[in-house]
This record gives C-alpha cells, structure tokens and sequence, in this order.
C-alpha cells in the first residue's frame, strides 16, 4: 500500500467490523444473557488474536514486555470488558440504532483524554469534529 496511509485503511475495517459487531451481537444476544454472550464472544477473540500473533511468528517477542507494558494492556483490556458488557447490556435494552451512536461517543471522550493523559494536540478540525459526533448522538438518542 505505497503512498497510501494504512493508518486510515485499517480504521475504516475497524469502523466497518464495529457495524457489523452491533448487528450481528444484537442478533446473537436474544434469548440469552448478555454477560453470556459477551463471555462467548470473547472466547473467539481469544483464538483469533493468538492465532495471528503465532501466525506472524510474534510469539517469542513477549519477553521484551515491560513492567508499564503489562501493567497498561493489562488496564486496558479490564477497560475493554467493561466496555464489551455494557456494550452488550445496552443492545439487549436498546436499539442498535441508539446503543451504536452513544457507543462511539468514546471518540470524544477519546479525543479528550488523549489531550489529558497523552498530551496530543487538539486542532480546530479535531475540536469539531469531536463536537459534531457528540451533537449528531445527541440528535439520535433525544
């Protein structure tokens, strides 16, 4: 992908698979309890996440992990299950089309606590774009 930024190209199939997530989760999640659903769901991305980190041959590259490394994926995968049940608790209750939007509202808050903790800057262009997701959920969930 020469002179093409992946950065851009692998958010666009994240963007895309989150979709698809929400669909499909919402389809799985009938019937049965969302902590269920979100326990079997994570059991296949167990495997998948491994399966390419065997596949790539990334394996052996764990023992240069750090004390803040283990300690930061660590918050950050607990930050994740959070996240994933009350993901799938919402979409038991909700609408995708409701649950989705106010669930990406974490780009804001993303794009503020990067400024915070990470020290990042916030241009006009991302300022706005963090206020216009926020007004657009707003519009979808009043």
């Amino acid at each position: 992908m020469k002179g093409f930024n992946t950065w851009w190209f692998f958010s666009l199939l994240a963007a895309l698979f989150a979709a698809l997530t929400a669909i499909m989760a919402k389809i799985g999640i009938r019937g049965i309890s969302s902590d269920l659903a979100t326990a079997i769901r994570t059991i296949f991305i167990l495997v998948i996440a491994w399966g390419i980190v065997f596949a790539r041959n990334e394996a052996q590259t764990i023992t240069i992990l750090n004390k803040t490394n283990w300690i930061f994926l660590g918050l950050s995968g607990i930050a994740t299950g959070l996240s994933w049940i009350f993901y799938f608790k919402a979409l038991q209750l909700g609408k995708v089309s409701q649950v989705a939007p106010v669930d990406k509202m974490s780009v804001a808050l993303a794009i503020l606590l990067s400024a915070i903790f990470l020290k990042e800057v916030i241009t006009w262009k991302i300022a706005l774009g963090a206020s216009l997701i926020i007004g657009g959920t707003l519009v979808l969930i009043l």
